[in-house]
């Protein structure tokens, strides 16, 4: 039977979600690339060990991760009900609905069917009475957003969830979100959204400065751009690499001439900074006010590892920041 680390609560720092109650890692870990049936059981629970055991108390799922689809809560449901479990009440599990899940009309996007019957089986999948956290995964333009928020506040009001968020949303749409949420005093808390050095959209679609206006949490995905921001591809693509083993995310052609010149430049500056790559990247995003966490992928548990230290990154300067700009905005 696994038991914690009892110092693991002396790495992590811990920032408060917008103005709520709620303090968050600033590193969470994702299951979305590793926890599906391809993957080896016992590597998952090292992972979920590895994290707990250095202060993350943050699991993120959604309802479609695996492979397959429902794969991901179902593996961290037995690795609850195994080991972690005897911890919930140190655990902010979130999950969410709003890609596609089941066949027919009613398993995607955002209608009150949807989302309710969706977050029954995850919680059916993960053994679990409620989630901490849970999201509308994605803008539906065809649902009434009343509708949307609406089955969020009801999954709140029947005790299945703790607190609501919101992922893959512009910045208008989510102070839309935001006011009909607040009518119906449903503690809605945080962002989900994609947001890295190479990936500047929720600067350019006024989420990111809605998210500060409105006072609430903004956790990124995809903080390290799929391991371009690593030093995994700098001196070529490995056998082993994501790339070769699951195209579906990160593409070869993404690795151009252009893009491997900035991956150096960037290397170089973390150098000069005494970091790694990751460290510098992750602790870039973590250095912006309105970033709560950053939610880290990884396939070791020395990936985890390295990846808390961002952590306490050293902070940047005004020359460092501009830097950063210029070599990846060109």
């Amino acid at each position: 039977m696994y038991t914690a680390s009892k110092d693991r609560y002396t790495a992590m720092d811990y920032n408060r979600c917008g103005k709520s109650g709620l303090l968050l890692p600033k590193v969470s870990l994702g299951l979305w690339h590793n926890f599906g049936d391809t993957t080896v059981f016992e590597n998952m629970k090292q992972l979920c060990f590895t994290a707990f055991d250095n202060g993350i108390t943050h699991f993120d799922l959604a309802n479609n991760y695996g492979p397959e689809p429902g794969s991901a809560e179902k593996n961290f449901g037995r690795i609850l009900k195994e080991d972690l479990g005897t911890y919930r009440d140190e655990l902010i599990i979130s999950t969410k609905a709003g890609y596609d899940m089941w066949e027919g009309p009613y398993g995607n996007l955002g209608s009150r069917k949807y989302l309710l019957a969706s977050l029954d089986q995850s919680l059916k999948r993960m053994g679990l009475d409620y989630v901490d956290i849970f999201y509308h995964h994605r803008m539906d333009p065809d649902t009434p957003l009343e509708e949307t928020m609406g089955a969020l506040a009801s999954a709140v009001q029947s005790g299945k969830s703790l607190y609501v968020g919101l992922s893959n949303y512009d910045g208008n749409t989510l102070q839309a979100a935001a006011d009909i949420l607040k009518e119906l005093h449903c503690p809605f808390i945080i962002n989900q959204n994609r947001y890295s050095i190479f990936d500047r959209t929720v600067e350019k679609n006024g989420l990111k400065d809605m998210t500060g206006k409105l006072q609430k949490g903004l956790i990124t995905y995809s903080p390290l751009a799929q391991g371009q921001l690593t030093d995994r591809y700098l001196n070529g693509i490995p056998e082993d690499s994501r790339i070769r083993t699951d195209g579906r995310f990160l593409k070869e052609s993404a690795l151009n001439s252009h893009r491997m010149d900035q991956i150096h430049k960037l290397n170089n500056l973390a150098a000069q900074r005494g970091e790694k790559l990751a460290d510098m990247a992750l602790g870039w995003l973590l250095q912006h006010q309105e970033v709560t966490s950053v939610l880290i992928g990884a396939s070791k548990p020395q990936q985890i590892l390295d990846n808390v230290k961002a952590a306490s990154c050293a902070p940047f300067t005004e020359e460092e920041l501009k830097l950063i700009d210029e070599i990846s905005l060109k």
